[in-house]
């Protein structure tokens, strides 16, 4: 019920306890105006009721609509794209305090986290007692996210971590990812990693950045925002780097490789960089008269 009709109905509640018959038939009524809601809903998920379709046009008149709409997903791609251009000239804030985790291996660091690689992106997951689930399942929006990530090698292949964290002892954590068939590392917290990054109550999505020794937070997004996450793509627009190719405006000195090129099967990475491949990738972008990434979405 709308917030609106649930205060009238208190208020006619409040107001009318010598007219007991009156409220209990307002009551009643709501309640059957939205068992009826809630039936014709159901009804229309399971595809037993008609749509109300938009108009029905020719080949011709949908090719021109398409065109209309194309206008503005092309500005909404080079929004997003200068969106992220800025992210990635956000400051950065030292991580000074030494968190502790547990891993698969034992104890371990938050440096430990990046696996040798200069960037982490960790993802707090719901999976512990008290939560929805429990210990059968994690909770399910954050299960939602993990049935969402991409193979972790393309991610990798970009200096890249994605791990997941939650209080969970590692034995629940790893029968839970064997269930599921989930592959991304999974650490325990030990300390108040989950309260200092603000995830101590909801699910969050922090990015971080090494330099040697020294740890750096340079993004944070969740509610809405982590239902992105889950693309190699959107991962990587998150990171202080980006997707590190060159068609990305971001500050001088940043790593940036042409784009497509360094794309590679999930079990080749690191092997010899194809030639073979850079000229279908040459080809590919002459026929369709594209010379940079930022002319996406089509024509």
């Amino acid at each position: 019920m709308c917030p609106v009709c649930m205060t009238t109905l208190a208020v006619i509640t409040a107001s009318a306890t010598s007219m007991g018959g009156i409220t209990a038939a307002v009551v009643s009524r709501h309640r059957s105006r939205n068992k009826r809601t809630r039936r014709q809903n159901m009804e229309q998920l399971k595809g037993n009721l008609p749509l109300n379709r938009p108009p029905i046009v020719s080949p011709q008149e949908w090719e021109a609509s398409r065109e209309q709409l194309l206008v503005k997903e092309k500005a909404l791609t080079r929004a997003r794209d200068a969106l992220a251009a800025e992210r990635r000239r956000m400051p950065w804030m030292a991580v000074e305090k030494k968190y502790t985790f547990e891993g698969p291996k034992g104890r371990a660091s938050l440096l430990d986290l990046f696996e040798g690689r200069r960037q982490l992106i960790i993802y707090r997951a719901f999976f512990e007692p008290g939560v929805y689930g429990w210990p059968e399942h994690a909770c399910r929006g954050c299960s939602f996210v993990a049935d969402q990530v991409a193979h972790l090698a393309h991610l990798n292949a970009r200096d890249t971590t994605l791990a997941f964290a939650s209080r969970a002892p590692q034995a629940d954590i790893e029968r839970l990812k064997a269930r599921m068939d989930w592959k991304m590392p999974w650490y325990t917290i030990k300390d108040s990693f989950d309260t200092d990054f603000g995830v101590d109550e909801w699910h969050g999505t922090n990015a971080l950045i090494r330099d040697d020794d020294k740890v750096f937070r340079t993004y944070f997004i969740n509610n809405r925002g982590d239902e992105q996450m889950g693309s190699t793509w959107n991962y990587l627009d998150i990171t202080a780097l980006g997707r590190q190719e060159e068609w990305e405006d971001s500050p001088k000195g940043y790593p940036q490789t042409p784009p497509y090129k360094w794309w590679n099967w999930h079990d080749e990475y690191g092997n010899t960089e194809s030639s073979q491949w850079s000229s279908v990738v040459d080809r590919g972008l002459a026929l369709q008269g594209q010379s940079d990434p930022k002319d996406a979405n089509g024509r």
